[in-house]
């Protein structure tokens, strides 16, 4: 009998790396959660950075980050552009966000994740770090029925209707921004309920896929352009939604959107335009929050991490609650 596992190379993206991406994100969850409360942002951020970059530097694959900590002459490290991997393997791109919610964690504030997609080389849209709008609900719903051009209570009462129950049914999730305020007003205006995040848009637009649980139907505001498109991956591997559009409101972002062959300033970009090929995504909590437990460190050194990998083909959801015994591998000082 033959020892030997052969994947074929079609297969790799969906058996091999879905739980290698867990192990990435795990990494970054633990390194940053050691600095929770601590009230430094760039420290925790650069702990996740750090660890995940080991990571991805580990894989069999020939990746290029797309959306990353900056572009080149900001970011040290996980820039745009650049080359994570063994160099051998599929080619594929990447897309993080190592520690989302860098506030919360800092603060010790429930929700902050580290996270991370993967898909076919070439399929991730390539956003410059700029804000988007956005605007997402979950499954099960006709294509049109919200639109990202109509008012935000157009979009309840659209919502409300195709889901059969009043305006008051519906809950809509917004970022606490000033500039959200006439957002949230106008939501208000029809009977509709409002919950207001402090940070972390990649798991509030997570919320909208599993309405049953979460008690959201419906994302709206502006946020970061790359955390759009990580949420764009989980959508479609989940189901659901999402319309975005960059907001490009100098020359100089426009050029910048441009060299990332960005032509139409104005389009509206949906899932699929976001995220075309085979993807995989997967965040580990740091803090505890509504879709996440944070890092445990437990007293017998063993170190418990939740994590959540979800792929698009099959649309398979993992939840995986793991003891880290071996901690070497966290390089922890």
């Amino acid at each position: 009998m033959s020892t030997h596992i052969s994947v074929p190379p079609h297969a790799l993206l969906e058996r091999i790396l879905t739980l290698e991406i867990v192990r990435v994100t795990e990494r970054a969850a633990v390194s940053s959660a050691r600095l929770r409360g601590h009230g430094n942002e760039k420290a925790a951020d650069q702990a996740a950075v750090d660890a995940m970059r080991r990571e991805l530097n580990k894989l069999p694959i020939e990746g290029t980050i797309v959306i990353g900590e900056g572009e080149r002459d900001e970011a040290p490290m996980l820039f745009i552009g650049e080359k994570v991997g063994m160099n051998a393997g599929p080619q594929v791109d990447i897309a993080v966000d190592p520690l989302e919610g860098t506030t919360l964690c800092a603060k010790n504030m429930p929700g902050s994740i580290a996270t991370m997609a993967m898909a076919d080389g070439g399929t991730l849209l390539h956003a410059p770090d700029v804000y988007m709008q956005k605007l997402a609900i979950g499954p099960g719903y006709d294509k049109g029925v919200v639109d990202l051009d109509a008012t935000p209570a157009d979009n309840v009462r659209r919502l409300a209707k195709a889901k059969g129950v009043q305006p008051e049914g519906i809950t809509v999730l917004v970022l606490d921004r000033p500039r959200h305020a006439s957002i949230i007003e106008s939501v208000r205006s029809t009977g509709a309920a409002v919950r207001l995040i402090t940070d972390g848009d990649v798991a509030g637009v997570i919320h909208c896929a599993d309405p049953d649980n979460t008690g959201v139907d419906m994302y709206l505001g502006t946020g970061g352009a790359p955390e759009g498109v990580l949420a764009a991956v989980a959508l479609r591997c989940i189901g659901g939604q999402m319309q975005c559009r960059l907001i490009l409101d100098s020359d100089e972002k426009r050029e910048r959107a441009a060299k990332m062959g960005v032509n139409d300033p104005k389009m509206i970009y949906g899932i699929e335009d976001m995220a075309r090929g085979d993807c995989l995504f997967a965040a580990t909590g740091v803090t505890t929050g509504s879709l996440l437990s944070g890092v445990k460190f437990r007293k017998d050194g063993v170190i418990e991490t939740e994590t959540v990998v979800m792929r698009s083909v099959t649309g398979t959801v993992r939840y995986i609650k793991a003891e880290h015994r071996e901690l070497a591998k966290f390089h922890l000082d």
